[in-house]
C-alpha cells in the first residue's frame, strides 16, 4: 500500500496516521524513540505491508506489472492501488478527498520536527504539492513514476507500463475492489486489539 491507503487504514487516531505515514523511513527497533501512538501506526504500517505483499489479488496485479518494472512491481502496484482508493474515495469515505488530505497536511506540518531526517526533503514538497489529492487522475500516476525514476533507483518504464495498465485496467480495478474490503477488516482488527488493555 502507498501513502493515501496507509493514512486511511491508521482509523481516526491523528498519531497513529502520521506513525504510519512515516513507517518507511523508521527502520528497526528505532521505532521505540517515537511516542507511544506514532509507534502503533508505525507498527501498523509494518502489518499493512505484511498483509498486502501476501494476499493473492495484489499478487495477480504484480505479475501484471512484472514484465515493465521487475522488482518494483510490488511499488508500482502500491501507487496504483492509491489511484483506485483516490478514484473511489467516496465508497470509503463520507469526508472529500480534498478535505481529507488537508486535514492530514496539518497533521504532518504540526509534527514536523518528528519526521526522520531522511525523510524531511520529501515530505514538505510532497505534502504542499497535495499529492495525495491528485492520484485519482491516473496522469498523476504516471507523472509520479517519472519522478521516483528521478529520485529513487526506479528505472524509468513508465510507457511500457501504462500500455499494461490501459490494457488490463478493469482487472487491476478488480484486484483492488476485492482486496481493498479485506485489508479494512484487517487493520480494524488491528486497530481494536492495540487499544485493549
Amino acid at each position: 500500500m502507498n501513502f493515501l491507503a496507509h493514512i486511511y487504514l491508521s482509523g481516526n487516531n491523528d498519531n497513529i496516521k502520521f506513525g504510519n505515514f512515516i513507517g518507511d523511513w523508521v527502520k528497526g527497533k528505532s521505532y521505540n524513540n517515537f511516542p507511544q501512538e506514532i509507534q502503533k501506526g508505525i507498527l501498523l504500517h509494518r502489518k499493512i505491508d505484511s498483509y498486502t505483499d501476501s494476499h493473492a489479488a495484489v499478487k495477480k496485479s504484480i505479475l501484471r506489472i512484472r514484465p515493465a518494472y521487475r522488482k518494483y512491481s510490488g511499488v508500482v502496484t502500491d501507487i496504483l492501488y492509491d489511484h483506485f482508493l483516490a478514484l473511489n474515495w467516496q465508497t470509503y469515505s463520507e469526508s472529500s478527498l480534498k478535505d481529507y488530505v488537508n486535514e492530514f497536511s496539518n497533521i504532518v506540518f504540526k509534527n514536523f520536527d518528528t519526521i526522520p531526517q531522511s525523510a524531511k526533503i520529501f515530505v514538505s514538497p510532497f505534502i504542499r504539492r497535495k499529492r495525495l489529492v491528485c492520484y485519482s487522475d491516473i496522469n498523476c500516476f504516471a507523472k509520479v513514476l517519472r519522478k521516483m525514476a528521478v529520485y529513487t533507483s526506479m528505472p524509468n518504464k513508465v510507457k511500457e507500463v501504462m500500455k499494461i495498465i490501459n490494457e488490463n485496467y478493469e482487472d487491476f480495478h478488480s484486484d483492488f475492489t476485492t482486496f481493498f474490503p479485506e485489508i479494512i477488516d484487517y487493520t480494524k482488527r488491528e486497530l481494536l486489539n492495540q487499544s485493549m488493555p
